[in-house]
């Protein structure tokens, strides 16, 4: 009997040793807990919270006050579009500013629209800074150009800054997301402005930079004569693309004008002999009586995919290319 005893014993105690012990609070934590709770918030103070409950007419915040925070459904964002069962989840941590201390029933009144204006305008000097690139969705034509939203704030695109290309109808803008920049924060005017047109720009000359870098040297193609200065001619080759052709490489003889012997709007017959730091150099000279002549750039031997590597490398295809 005493054997079964100390058997027991002993399990009992085995699983005293293996149990989990709670970490208890320390003297100062409780200290700071009911400190907290029991500490009066002013009006005007910004505070922050835990979303405990959501209603059609409001959201409940944990303060871990002596009072829950109460969000109405007016003072929660000036988004038109903004929707209280749809963009608020319970658990998030959200931000207000205490309106009331007392809203009748023992809560502390909030508001997360003064919340998120006196916390956005510092975001929005970072975005601005750091040339951000963000979505926003479009919400309403207006004259000018177009308004939406971007951290609560409103904000405003002008026509010309909506796109590369010409914009003619502002109201087929509307509901559409585009990505944006932003160009202008001025919180003592309330005014923020926003750019598409920059993102649409960034990115077209890294594809232009990249379409480059892929040129094959010593292609010959056909190209129209777009421009003419003093020192040369500027070639269009298509595919968003153009050269120089230097004045010494216009003819084999010596000339003191482009214009001596080519005309804005013809064609003509060139060599790439250089691709650096984004430029292209076009030899007309250069170009063999019997070359094997493109007819357009985009007829290089290379599958040309933008933002990677060329599915032939250009190592390859210089091997392959007899140079003049």
């Amino acid at each position: 009997m005493n054997d079964k005893f100390d058997v027991e014993t002993e399990e009992v105690t085995a699983e005293t040793e293996t149990a989990p012990t709670e970490a208890v609070p320390s003297m100062k934590e409780f200290e700071d807990q009911i400190s907290k709770s029991l500490h009066k918030i002013e009006e005007g103070t910004l505070v922050k919270g835990t979303v405990i409950g959501i209603s059609d007419t409001e959201v409940t915040v944990d303060l871990g006050y002596y009072a829950e925070g109460i969000i109405p459904l007016e003072e929660l964002s000036n988004d038109p579009r903004f929707s209280i069962k749809g963009d608020v989840t319970v658990g998030e941590e959200i931000s207000g500013v205490v309106i009331r201390e007392d809203d009748g029933k023992g809560n502390i009144l909030l508001s997360k629209k003064e919340a998120d204006d006196i916390l956005s305008w510092e975001t929005l000097k970072e975005y601005r800074n750091n040339k951000n690139i963000l979505k926003v969705k479009i919400a309403q034509a207006v004259n000018g150009g177009v308004t939406t939203f971007l951290l609560g704030i409103r904000a405003f695109i002008p026509a010309s800054q909506l796109s590369l290309t010409y914009v003619e109808d502002l109201n087929t803008w509307v509901n559409k997301e585009v990505d944006v920049q932003v160009i202008t924060v001025e919180e003592d005017k309330k005014k923020l402005v926003l750019s598409a047109k920059e993102v649409e720009k960034d990115l077209a000359a890294k594809d232009k930079l990249s379409k480059i870098s892929h040129l094959p040297i010593g292609q010959v193609t056909k190209g129209t004569v777009e421009k003419l200065a003093p020192y040369g001619a500027f070639v269009n080759l298509g595919n968003g693309l153009s050269g120089l052709v230097h004045i010494s490489q216009i003819a084999n003889k010596r000339i003191k004008t482009p214009g001596e012997v080519l005309k804005e709007g013809q064609e003509v017959a060139v060599k790439i002999i250089d691709v650096k730091d984004g430029k292209i150099s076009l030899s007309i000279k250069a170009v063999e009586e019997k070359a094997d002549v493109s007819e357009s750039i985009e007829e290089a031997p290379f599958e040309y995919s933008s933002g990677e590597e060329a599915s032939t490398g250009l190592a390859g295809l210089l091997s392959k290319i007899k140079l003049s």
